[in-house]
């Protein structure tokens, strides 16, 4: 398309660019999140490709919408993305690679991973302080399996580690973003072990 074309016909010139530079920006964020061996910061991204980060998000946003019903999946968490398997793949996956993908989580487990999901970012001692018992065990193992993290530190006396939930926690539940989990009204260990179950096919 020539100078003169475009002003020949400003609005419909400029329409059509922006979408064929909409159209390309989403292929290069799909490309980025298919390359990527962790999950990409939507900042990282937007620098790589020279383009806002509110852009790239505009991006991600479509791309979440095209993948709907697909076998892979956008999981969006804490300004990073992923592209993962659809969970309902779960199984065949399992089977496939020869993997365990669905190990069960203890019910104290459950109860602490619930109290961490809902509340994040939360504190040990707060975490305690609902449950009522000691949650040291239990936090290790969630860090271990890699359903939580360290994402920072109050700031008060000691400054408590803060916990909040990881992309693996997603993966694990079969959800997209944190604000998929079911409505707190209802118990939460009970609607995580659901999910749970969802996810595995």
């Amino acid at each position: 398309m020539t100078a003169a074309d475009l002003n020949a016909h400003p609005p419909a010139a400029a329409a059509a660019a922006v979408e064929i530079a909409d159209a390309r920006l989403l292929l290069l964020v799909e490309s980025l999140l298919f390359v990527a061996a962790e999950p990409a910061a939507t900042a990282r991204m937007a620098q790589a490709l020279g383009v806002s980060e509110e852009r790239v998000q505009a991006a991600l946003a479509q791309l979440e919408i095209d993948l709907q019903g697909r076998g892979v999946r956008l999981q969006v968490h804490r300004g990073a993305a992923q592209l993962v398997s659809a969970p309902e793949a779960a199984e065949a996956i399992e089977a496939f690679l020869g993997l365990d993908l669905t190990s069960k989580l203890s019910r104290p487990a459950l109860e602490t991973l619930s109290i961490i999901a809902y509340r994040q970012p939360v504190t040990r001692p707060q975490i305690e302080a609902i449950r009522g018992v000691n949650s040291d065990g239990v936090l290790r193992t969630l860090l271990s399996r890699g359903l939580v993290e360290e994402v920072g530190r109050l700031e008060q006396a000691g400054r408590p580690i803060l916990y909040g939930t990881t992309f693996a926690f997603l993966q694990y539940f079969g959800i997209e973003r944190v604000q998929d989990l079911p409505p707190l009204e209802e118990d939460a260990a009970e609607a995580l072990a659901e999910r749970a179950q969802m996810g595995e096919g």
